[in-house]
């Protein structure tokens, strides 16, 4: 317990001495200079995210950075842990955006970043506010900022994954973007595991070829989800077996 609170009160005080920086792009924000807000931005956002690695004893490796497209992408990936933002934010040259649950927003800072970042707040109690919040994300992509989504829709924390919920993919076939199937491995072991920063552990991120959506017919549509479920959760085969057979009774 004492080493989580020492890792968010480091975390907490970087940010802080980024209150400088956060206000020149509120200003800049505000004004509609994107282009300046976002220089900014996109220095210090990985900068944090490997902050992050830094302060947990982490490292993360990336594989196949060649295969990204140069245009805005929708990443689907597996949910391991609270560390697989900062491994995607930290590592993958994009400028990164994704939909947070509407209660983030009354978070001081965060909040703040977030909207630099063009995150999208969605509201599940509203579906009609949940709907309005896909289609502005699938229009940021379209304005350049890829998505990252975790179809799961809640961390597996080191068990098997859960299946790929089919209505995650709403948002990238709205944007008509290429798919960009992506596998986290090791990242709950950097606290869920046991519930607890531990350090010293490796995550891995394996990017696969991006998946090409615009112009399929919607029977070609709808075998998406399975199939980007079985090219991310082909990697996991081995450790979910593994534990698995650790916890027969689950």
């Amino acid at each position: 317990m004492l080493k989580k609170l020492i890792v968010l009160l480091k975390i907490a005080f970087w940010m802080i001495r980024q209150d400088k920086q956060r206000k020149l792009c509120m200003k800049f924000h505000k004004e509609g200079n994107i282009e300046e807000r976002d220089n900014i931005v996109w220095q210090k956002v990985p900068a944090w995210a490997q902050y992050c690695a830094e302060v947990t004893g982490t490292k993360v490796t990336v594989e196949g950075l060649e295969k990204l497209p140069d245009s805005p992408v929708v990443f689907i990936a597996n949910h391991q842990g609270f560390m697989d933002i900062p491994a995607i934010y930290g590592y993958v040259p994009k400028k990164i955006s994704f939909v947070a649950k509407k209660e983030i927003e009354k978070v001081p800072v965060l909040r703040d970043w977030m909207y630099f970042l063009e995150c999208t707040f969605i509201d599940r109690k509203s579906p009609r506010a949940s709907i309005k919040a896909i289609h502005d994300a699938a229009d940021g992509v379209k304005r350049g900022y890829s998505q990252v989504i975790f179809p799961e829709g809640t961390r597996s924390k080191g068990r098997p994954h859960q299946e790929f919920k089919a209505g995650s993919f709403k948002l990238a076939f709205l944007s008509e973007a290429p798919i960009v199937p992506v596998t986290i491995e090791g990242s709950y072991k950097v606290y869920e595991e046991k519930n607890k920063i531990v350090e010293g552990n490796e995550i891995k991120v394996t990017i696969h070829d991006a998946i090409p959506i615009k112009d399929l017919s919607k029977e070609q549509l709808a075998e998406i989800p399975a199939k980007v479920e079985a090219i991310v959760c082909a990697q996991l085969k081995d450790s979910e077996e593994a534990w698995r057979k650790a916890h027969p009774e689950a």
